[in-house]
């Protein structure tokens, strides 16, 4: 029922496959040594399909942990306000290379937020991973570095992005059909 409302595939499931392929690839290359405590920390709810995938093709050790960060609520647009639901509490902040994996950046002033506050907290590293960047809507100056895909302005949904909680199950990234979300 909830494939009607989608108006096309924008990312199928086998492109999906790669482009997470394709970055455990470039993530284990980048994380090898014994120096590194990589910690994927996974940004709730968007990005747990995501993350789930992305870890299991990785090939360095690794720790996962999770914060949940507000700015949208029920809504299509950003409110511009950052707000932690969820925070990263662990004794040992100061030995960890945190990798921040986000389902899809837009302005940026989440992801540019984290930073900040992560390496305020006394991280000893941290880097981000997204699958979906779109960069025409980015309001901060901020680039992310892990991309996925580069994405044109549109409303998506599936593997693990949603509108109101729904569509997160999709096998694939589909452009949500403007009648679905339009006041």
């Amino acid at each position: 029922m909830i494939n009607k409302d989608i108006d096309k595939v924008l990312i199928s499931e086998g492109e999906l496959d790669a482009a997470v392929s394709r970055l455990a690839e470039e993530i284990s290359r980048d994380y090898a040594g014994e120096d590194k405590k990589l910690v994927l920390l996974c940004i709730l709810k968007g990005s747990i399909v995501f993350m789930g995938d992305l870890m299991k093709k990785l090939t360095v050790p690794l720790e996962i942990d999770c914060m949940r960060v507000s700015s949208y609520g029920a809504g299509t647009q950003s409110s511009g306000n950052v707000n932690i639901v969820l925070d990263l509490i662990r004794p040992d902040l100061e030995e960890c290379d945190v990798l921040i994996v986000e389902d899809i950046i837009d302005s940026g002033r989440t992801l540019s937020y984290l930073m900040k506050y992560l390496t305020h907290k006394g991280v000893k590293s941290v880097r981000t991973c997204t699958l979906l960047d779109k960069p025409s809507r980015r309001v901060v100056d901020f680039t992310p570095d892990y991309v996925g895909f580069e994405i044109p302005d549109e409303f998506v949904v599936g593997y693990g992005l949603d509108y109101a909680e729904r569509y997160r199950a999709l096998p694939y990234v589909g452009v949500l059909k403007p009648e679905v979300y339009s006041d």
